[in-house]
């Protein structure tokens, strides 16, 4: 497969350092608009025609078709913060391409949500005859595999889904240090939160809902609050349950802290006059936040992203949650990558070798679930990438 990679920050570089191992990997051009990092990936991946080097703007859907084409490329592979998914999207569609992200169309306030303007442009994916896999990352993405698995295999009916998120990853000696993107941060916690419930989607209160979660690997409970995310715009399509939620374990010090950059309009995306510059306040706080893909050996403890479904088999209630545990020293150790983005890149790769295979096959703007979750999990096996499952006792713990 020829691959055309927007984005080479912890995420991209992930994805490009594991697809090299992989010999379904034709060609990888390495594209970003800043090419110095793309220009040291691809040295240490070997060079030569298999990573080439491209400068790209991704707000300019045309330097995409032009960099897609020129390079035959069969896969566009979107690694850039959301606010550049739809012209990355439009180009593919475009250029003839198959295309894939790990996040989804922005919300905004009154207008679309999480997705809408993707499966707005299904039909015309389905025309093309192409794949626009969406949401294709560690989560949503694999928890969302999760939640197929456990519809296919260990239910007769699934009645909720919720996707709880944390562990006791940290990096030490940062008052605040987001552990990915801090634009990705302050869409998601700062955003009115969706859950799935009576038949249709609503919102809440951002950081609504606290709730104590029982964590496996000696973790223990961590509170979780409600965030917005993909899976809850993407799970309904396909699965059909009563209720789905997502919540991830921020902690109250850095909830404090986001609600402080909200109240100052730190978190505003129009620009100012500073002393006659004009500059978006969300691009001052991204430029003196510490950058997580230079973190990378700092990152101490473990990181959960785990699908706890709610059902019945054999007619008596039943509760599993599937989940992937990396623990940041190891992860650093084995594979030289940043804790979070290899735990996001690796499920990418793990779908591009499907497509490459034929085992994923579709057209249309298509989520995780659409496809078997069979021949997923069986390659995250061959990989000796972890995950697990743990029995809940019913009841026990609910949902809030």
């Amino acid at each position: 497969m020829r691959i055309l990679l927007i984005g080479v920050g912890t995420v991209g570089e992930a994805i490009a350092t594991l697809a090299a191992e992989r010999d379904w990997c034709e060609q990888l051009v390495l594209a970003d608009y800043d090419t110095r990092r793309a220009t040291s990936l691809s040295a240490g991946l070997g060079g030569g025609d298999r990573f080439p080097v491209e400068r790209v703007d991704a707000r300019d859907s045309g330097q995409i078709v032009e960099l897609a084409r020129r390079h035959r490329s069969e896969l566009v592979m979107n690694a850039v913060d959301p606010q550049f998914l739809m012209p990355i999207f439009e180009a593919s569609l475009e250029a003839g391409t198959h295309y894939m992200d790990m996040a989804m169309s922005l919300s905004r306030p009154g207008g679309p949500k999480l997705g809408d303007e993707q499966f707005a442009r299904a039909d015309a994916w389905e025309a093309s005859g192409k794949l626009a896999l969406v949401g294709m990352g560690m989560d949503p993405g694999l928890s969302d595999v999760f939640a197929a698995h456990a519809a296919k295999h260990l239910f007769d009916e699934v009645h909720e889904v919720h996707v709880r998120d944390g562990g006791d990853l940290a990096i030490p000696g940062y008052a605040f240090a987001p552990v990915f993107s801090i634009w990705t941060t302050i869409e998601e916690c700062l955003n009115p939160p969706v859950v799935w419930a009576d038949g249709g989607w609503q919102t809440t209160e951002p950081f609504s809902a606290p709730e104590l979660f029982p964590f496996p690997e000696g973790v223990g409970p961590v509170e979780c609050v409600n965030v917005e995310h993909e899976e809850v715009l993407l799970v309904p399509r396909w699965l059909k349950p009563r209720r789905v939620t997502f919540k991830y374990a921020l902690g109250s010090d850095f909830i404090d802290k986001l609600r402080t950059i909200h109240a100052l309009g730190m978190d505003r995306t129009d620009r100012v006059n500073v002393k006659g510059v004009e500059v978006a306040p969300r691009d001052v706080l991204a430029a003196i936040t510490p950058d997580p893909a230079t973190l990378g050996d700092r990152f101490v403890g473990r990181a959960i992203v785990g699908t706890w479904v709610i059902g019945e088999k054999d007619g008596r209630p039943r509760e599993v949650y599937l989940y992937q545990m990396a623990d940041a020293q190891d992860t650093w150790r084995r594979h030289g990558l940043q804790v979070v983005g290899w735990q996001t890149g690796f499920n990418p790769v793990i779908a591009m070798e499907l497509i490459a295979s034929g085992a994923w096959s579709g057209a249309g703007v298509l989520g995780p679930e659409a496809f078997d979750p069979d021949p997923y999990l069986a390659l995250l096996d061959r990989y000796g990438i972890h995950h697990a499952m743990v029995e809940m006792e019913p009841g026990a713990h609910r949902p809030t």
